[in-house]
């Protein structure tokens, strides 16, 4: 549904987004004092704006955020229609409406590649910061997902976090029995919904086969039949377990967090930037990331980790210039520390001196032993495959779908290609 609201207008701009310059084209008529920006990092890109605004005196940057599916509606109807802000959050690889190659493709984005940090990235950065070899999307930092506990609330419980998937299911009857549900789930905005599931995921289809993604581009596998069907079934039966609040579907990303934070429940399954958000609603509180149970062989456990979203540049901005001093600030070693410590992430270039949350103990090392699986769709070859996903299982969870006629659903569009 998304995609189609943009049709009419992505033939226009895809005619004349030839037009545009490289990153060495003048501002495109702006004041050159004047950066407009849109974001999803709430709570984060605040500290990151206001350090580069006190580095470039003068100047003013117009700022808005909002949440990842109200963003991702928004952004491409901007661009199109020429209302789109100078710099925008872009997502790394091909999942989303937001994503690299999606807003690449037809000329939405600045190249970026002759920026001095575009070649440092790693490999596995750059595969999805560019698109048909050109880097588009100023990746920051690396992000993970897991199971986020509230310390104090589960000491106060009298519960310690689970280890094995038998642990997770007692541990969620007996935080249920108590009142406090185990995780927070905030479902209402429908990109939450992959969360869990590419939790359980990471373990349950990559622990076995390291290798499933390059197989489903190979036409060797699908979701439907390959143990894709397996993490489903845990993520439902996490739900008959209890292991979340009442309600999910009516309960926000903004709400989710209010009860994790306040020890309404004794945590939230999210990627590692909601630590800084619930530290924000609760200042005192600790909050400590770990990897989620699938099996009961933690020895066997992957946690999903990859370059999370970035920054790309409009190719039509208006002050191109200042926009591509503001990129060059987030990579900068100053300019991802704020944004990292701010964000709870972990930098995608050496030398940036980021402290890293204690809590993100356990991510830095499944990150460091090679223990990590990329976040599912940043290679899945169109965006529709994830929105087919979101949207089926906000209806599994309304009872009008069913685990089997998602995942089939999800073979249909991924097989459709680019």
């Amino acid at each position: 549904m998304r995609k189609h609201a943009f049709v009419a207008a992505l033939t226009v701009v895809t005619l004349t987004a030839a037009c545009s310059g490289g990153t060495n084209a003048n501002s495109g008529g702006g004041d050159n004092k004047t950066l407009t920006i849109a974001s999803v990092d709430q709570g984060s890109i605040e500290k990151v704006v206001d350090a580069f605004k006190a580095a470039n005196p003068g100047i003013t940057v117009n700022l808005t955020t909002a949440g990842a599916d109200q963003y991702q509606q928004q952004i491409r109807t901007q661009l199109a229609s020429g209302t789109a802000p100078d710099v925008m959050t872009v997502w790394p690889g091909n999942g989303n409406p937001g994503a690299t190659y999606v807003l690449a493709k037809p000329g939405y984005l600045l190249d970026l590649s002759d920026q001095p940090w575009a070649s440092q990235l790693p490999d596995s950065f750059k595969s999805v910061a560019q698109y048909d070899g050109k880097t588009y999307n100023a990746v920051f930092g690396l992000n993970g997902i897991g199971a986020v506990y509230n310390d104090d609330a589960i000491q106060k419980a009298g519960l310690t976090a689970p280890t094995t998937w038998t642990e997770l299911l007692t541990f969620c009857k007996a935080a249920a029995a108590k009142g406090t549900p185990a995780f927070a789930l905030g479902i209402q905005d429908n990109w939450v919904t992959q969360l869990v599931l590419y939790a359980l995921v990471a373990t349950t289809v990559f622990g076995p086969d390291k290798d499933f993604a390059t197989k489903m581009a190979n036409g060797q596998a699908t979701f439907a039949n390959s143990p894709w069907t397996t993490a489903m079934a845990k993520y439902q039966e996490m739900s008959k377990a209890g292991c979340f609040q009442k309600n999910p579907l009516g309960t926000s990303y903004e709400a989710s967090q209010t009860l994790a934070a306040t020890g309404k429940t004794l945590g939230i399954v999210q990627g590692n930037w909601v630590i800084a958000l619930l530290k924000g609603k609760n200042p005192s509180g600790k909050f400590t990331m770990k990897a989620l149970p699938a099996t009961d062989d933690p020895a066997g456990f992957l946690m999903p980790a990859a370059a999370g979203a970035g920054y790309g540049v409009n190719a039509k901005a208006k002050n191109k210039e200042l926009a591509l001093k503001f990129v060059t600030f987030v990579m900068s070693p100053a300019g991802m520390k704020t944004f990292n410590e701010a964000q709870g992430s972990l930098p995608t270039l050496s030398g940036a001196g980021t402290t890293v949350d204690p809590g993100l103990t356990e991510l830095t090392t499944y990150v460091k032993d090679n223990k990590t699986v990329p976040f599912m769709d940043q290679l899945w070859p169109n965006a529709k495959v994830q929105q087919t996903m979101l949207s089926g299982l906000q209806e599994i969870f309304s009872n009008q779908s069913t685990p089997d006629k998602v995942l089939a659903a999800m073979d249909q569009d991924y097989k459709a290609g680019a």
